[in-house]
């Protein structure tokens, strides 16, 4: 049985219950699960999580910064909310406690940020605050930051620059691979979402209470934590180098990469870890499945529904079904209509032509429903009846349809859940995750450079 003094980081002598003061020697790692459950717990006391599997994410987020050099990439650690006061500044401020190298950024340049990342001490975790500065109206003046952010997910990458030695320009490279972990308001263009844990933040409904945090006086347990993560990390770093955790099915690509570092750390705990860790990531793909789409896939989506009574149809006529669409963005794109020109270019990616048509005695300029067949297959496809199958109880109780399988290669006790898939590109759904776009941006989009995305109809 533990005392109350060990979930809060190690069943310490003389331990005062008000002031969180504790000996000065760091305790032993411990038990692995047990490890993670205290980590939990400490979480726990100060952070109201939007659901427990968002929790079981963070702790096994904060485990993974301990062993960096044992990973191909690191995944992203995003707190985001419609509003202020949802907690997402609390959850860097507990986190900054637990994690090795700190460094807490808001309002940094560019090359401190570098600096830091490349500094002998071995990769920082990053924790930036208030991101909506550095993907919102004035993203272009932090191009390198945000350059920063999408390479430094991956082990070996490097930041290119110049720098000049008397008269010599000379060219240097600063790696970038780090933990990052960021908080801000509203949403993050898709080259950092698709790399990221999505946490999405709720303002406490009244009877959800915390613990008040206050630094001083709870500092000393986080960092109690935090050495016993390091003493962990210390003899779990090899046998995670060699780790290939077994991913639910349907859990592939990037979505894979984001979560393989998790699932390996949760089948090293063993315990009741590698299932829910596998619940937890099954859980919150399938809500950043059901995000908005791009415009690019909306308008693919809505082009299926145009054309399902149809062979071929005219630009014109096209164009007017699509504005006649419910809640269709193709009336208002920053202002004015969806255009034939307009058409042309955001389909012109997936290699989609208007051509000449014969319809009766008219030869008007438009589409054919074939043309649109390797493009649908490719980007919307419709989910296959595998996909539909029993749910996991836990994963049910988060969503209201699709599951995957939950199957564990380190612990054999796990193989007994049922299982199911997740589908490829899931159709969205506005209702489950209220997205609250960024606010107008002023000049070209800097998630496309005015190509058109979901921000610029926002």
């Amino acid at each position: 049985m533990r005392c109350s003094a060990f979930a809060m980081g190690g069943c310490m002598k003389n331990a005062d219950p008000l002031t969180d003061e504790r000996d000065p020697l760091a305790p032993e790692a411990g038990d692995p699960a047990e490890l993670l459950d205290d980590v939990s717990d400490f979480l726990g006391r100060f952070i109201a999580y939007p659901s427990p599997e968002t929790k079981i994410a963070h702790v096994l987020w904060i485990a993974h910064c301990h062993t960096m050099d044992a990973w191909e990439s690191t995944p992203r650690l995003a707190f985001l909310s419609p509003e202020p006061a949802s907690g997402k500044t609390r959850a860097l401020e507990i986190t900054e406690l637990l994690v090795p190298r700190p460094v807490e950024a808001v309002n940094v340049t560019p090359a401190y940020l570098f600096r830091k990342v490349g500094g002998e001490d071995g990769p920082p975790t990053i924790l930036f605050d208030e991101i909506d500065t550095v993907f919102g109206p004035k993203a272009k003046d932090n191009e390198e930051i945000r350059g920063l952010m999408n390479a430094g997910h991956r082990r070996g990458a490097v930041a290119g620059r110049c720098v000049m030695r008397g008269k010599i320009v000379e060219t240097e490279e600063i790696p970038a691979y780090c933990a990052l972990a960021i908080a801000g308001l509203g949403d993050l263009p898709d080259t950092i979402l698709t790399r990221s844990i999505i946490i999405k933040m709720q303002r406490r409904k009244p009877g959800e209470f915390v613990q008040p945090y206050r630094r001083r006086v709870h500092a000393n347990a986080g960092h109690v934590l935090r050495d016993r993560l390091e003493a962990w990390a210390m003899t779990a770093a090899p046998e995670l180098k060699d780790a290939w955790p077994q991913m639910p099915h349907g859990l592939e690509d990037r979505n894979a990469d984001v979560w393989e570092p998790l699932l390996a750390i949760a089948d090293s705990a063993r315990g009741e870890w590698p299932e829910k860790a596998r619940v937890a990531a099954v859980s919150l793909v399938l809500l950043s499945a059901q995000e908005p789409p791009s415009l690019g896939i909306r308008l693919l989506s809505d082009l299926k529904k145009v054309f399902l009574d149809g062979h071929a149809l005219s630009t014109e006529a096209i164009l007017d079904q699509l504005t006649g669409l419910d809640e269709s963005p193709w009336g208002d794109l920053r202002g004015k209509p969806l255009t034939d020109r307009g058409l042309a270019a955001r389909l012109r990616p997936y290699k989609v032509k208007p051509k000449t048509l014969r319809i009766g005695d008219k030869t008007p300029r438009g589409y054919e429903r074939a043309d649109f067949a390797e493009a649908w297959e490719r980007y919307t496809p419709t989910p296959s009846a595998e996909s539909k199958t029993t749910k996991t109880s836990e994963t049910n109780s988060a969503l209201p349809s699709q599951n995957v399988s939950l199957r564990s290669a380190a612990d054999p006790k796990h193989q007994h859940l049922s299982e199911t898939s997740i589908p490829h590109n899931s159709s969205p759904v506005s209702d489950v995750l209220d997205v609250l776009p960024f606010t107008a941006r002023q000049g070209a989009c800097p998630s496309c450079a005015g190509e058109g995305c979901r921000w610029c109809s926002s």
